[in-house]
């Protein structure tokens, strides 16, 4: 209330920032509470992880997720014509171009999940370990819930399609606040970020600001418990729209359009999921023989060197690893002869040679 009620003002910048700080503040204490006596823990709600990458479908009661499951992954998710149908967590894989990717049905939340009601809490955190984040909307009233999941996401540190903040934060012991930026601020200035820090009792570190940001990405980055997943909202019941309504819905950024009911659109849906996840996969090739082009090795992109190859098939492999032959994109000339640092690139061939 108080925020709401303030002018937004260079003057009164300082004084936002520092509600601001507060808020993140008591929202982590709800999030995580203090240790308290013992208690059963409840149910467990989380899957294993399986597969080579891990999406989420998130949404409000009877949007379509069971059944956008059952269609894609041939897995029977129950699906009826009430609300709150799917109580626990139901997971599938399907594989796509090689890849094992696991999809976990989360049961629909509400609004104020991220205080704890419904069962919102145990979905939302299920959703901070997903490599891509799909939400469902019901295409007839895509926008307001669009807002209200946003919304319950954000609230328990989930960022959806953003990039982390360019921000240098690091603690010391001594020598009092040592701000940088390296470019023009609209929002922060030495004293909001010491009156920001001095909320967590942060009295001596270093901060540099390499972009223009704002007191909520200097919370994030003091917090430090954010995490940063791309996010594809799936407009679902597209049959119950006219072909106008659709064309305006394909200029939204990062939607598509499906009927889960028919099955119309997966393969777009698919592609986008693909695109989304920036998955590497790599062929292996034994010696003497031609690559093996039907299981490749799929890595996580940004962990795509030699040595996480070697350690993704055993550990022991890079012990015993004298060099590796990689034909591919990554390469000047086919076959190229790499250490273990080398970084390779999407459907790269790769033979090792042991010691």
């Amino acid at each position: 209330k108080m925020m709401a009620r303030t002018q937004k003002n260079k003057a009164t910048a300082h004084h936002l920032g520092l509600l601001k700080a507060r808020l993140a503040k008591l929202r982590r204490e709800l999030i995580t509470p203090k240790g308290g006596g013992g208690g059963g823990t409840g149910e467990g709600f989380d899957v294993a992880k399986t597969g080579d990458a891990r999406i989420g479908f998130v949404g409000f009661p009877s949007v379509g997720k069971s059944t956008l499951l059952s269609n894609l992954a041939g897995v029977y998710s129950e699906v009826a014509a009430y609300e709150f149908t799917t109580l626990t967590t139901v997971p599938g894989v399907i594989r796509y171009k090689g890849a094992k990717i696991q999809l976990l049905d989360l049961p629909g939340i509400i609004e104020g999940a991220k205080d704890g009601k419904g069962r919102g809490r145990q979905v939302i955190a299920v959703a901070r370990t997903c490599n891509l984040i799909l939400i469902v909307l019901d295409v007839l009233k895509p926008l307001g819930h669009k807002k209200l999941i946003e919304n319950e996401l954000e609230g328990f540190g989930i960022r959806l399609n953003k990039k982390p903040p360019n921000i240098g934060f690091k603690k010391k012991d001594k020598g009092g606040i040592n701000f940088t930026a390296t470019c023009t601020q609209s929002e922060l200035d030495l004293e909001t970020v010491k009156s920001i820090l001095a909320e967590y009792k942060i009295h001596n570190a270093d901060v540099t600001l390499r972009s223009d940001c704002t007191a909520d990405d200097l919370i994030d980055v003091v917090e430090g418990n954010r995490v940063y997943i791309p996010c594809i909202y799936v407009l679902n019941k597209i049959d119950q729209i006219s072909i106008e309504e659709l064309d305006i819905i394909y200029k939204i950024p990062h939607c598509v359009p499906i009927s889960a009911h028919h099955r119309w659109n997966f393969d777009d849906l698919l592609e986008r999921i693909w695109d989304y996840l920036h998955l590497v996969r790599i062929y292996t090739k034994p010696k003497g023989q031609l690559p093996d082009y039907t299981a490749p090795v799929v890595l996580p992109d940004g962990r795509t060197s030699v040595e996480d190859f070697c350690l993704k098939i055993h550990k022991n492999l890079i012990k015993e690893f004298k060099y590796a032959l990689v034909w591919g994109s990554s390469v000047k000339h086919n076959p190229q002869k790499v250490g273990k640092d080398h970084i390779l690139e999407d459907e790269d061939v790769i033979q090792l040679v042991k010691k």
